[in-house]
């Protein structure tokens, strides 16, 4: 499976990224794919390369690359609880500067970046995300509804918040189809029927599921909250969304 480590010119520097892609000549669709909070790392790593096997040319960027290449914040091999409390103290400041302007920003140079290798097919990509991922999915897809013909987020955070410019406020704008895969407390009842209100108007296609018996974080392997049938889960539902999106678009 071909890897790559790669530098993405941006309006703000360079961004350092991994892409895995197939290992066969031909030209295959494009995939944004989104860290959690915690940035990129194996972990995200392993996705990638599972999603290249599929046939798709799959990029990571670092997300918090103005601070320095990843990982900006030293993780350990397994995160566990005890490391939560220090982590999230070093990673909240960088979540917090990564603001609506600088993710679009950022993502426009991403969405660039596909369209110009030579191994990324022509036509519309995907954008995946996790945890706070999930928000920059969304905000590229609703931001570029040329580009982007599938959304997937799991254990999503950030998608409906009081900001004027919350991601749910802009579903107007997505032509992508959709696919959130919950973790059991991730949305209340209420915020979940506001964003599936949101969906529904858009007329776009969409499933928003709540996966039973998980927190927040399930597909993270690297993390106490993994739950392996909901990882497979997640495979079962992204995988189709990318087959009738993507491939012969």
């Amino acid at each position: 499976m071909p890897t790559k480590t790669l530098q993405i010119p941006t309006a703000d520097g360079q961004a350092d990224a991994f892409a895995a892609l197939p290992d066969h000549g031909e030209r295959h669709p494009g995939v944004l794919l989104y860290p959690d909070a915690f940035g990129a790392r194996p972990e995200l790593e392993d996705k990638a390369r599972e999603l290249a096997g599929h046939g798709y040319y799959v990029l990571v960027p670092n997300l918090y690359y103005r601070h320095g290449p990843a990982p900006v914040v030293e993780l350990p091999e397994h995160i566990g609880a005890e490391a939560r409390p220090a982590l999230f103290a070093r990673l909240m400041p960088l979540v917090q500067e990564h603001s609506t302007e600088r993710v679009l920003r950022d993502a426009d140079a991403y969405l660039r970046f596909l369209a110009a290798q030579p191994e990324v097919a022509e036509g519309p990509v995907a954008t995946i995300g996790y945890c706070l991922g999930a928000a920059l999915a969304m905000r590229t897809a609703t931001a570029y509804p040329d580009r982007v013909a599938a959304v997937a987020g799991f254990h999503p955070g950030f998608l409906v918040t009081d900001a004027p410019d919350s991601p749910h406020r802009l579903v107007s704008e997505l032509t992508a189809q959709v696919h959130l895969g919950l973790a059991e407390g991730d949305l209340t009842p209420e915020a979940l029927a506001e964003l599936n209100k949101a969906f529904d108007a858009a007329g776009v296609g969409y499933t928003t599921e709540i996966y039973p018996g998980t927190v927040h974080g399930f597909t993270m392997s690297d993390t106490d909250a993994f739950n392996p049938a909901a990882l497979q889960r997640h495979w079962d539902r992204l995988l189709p969304l990318l087959g009738r999106t993507l491939v012969g678009s």
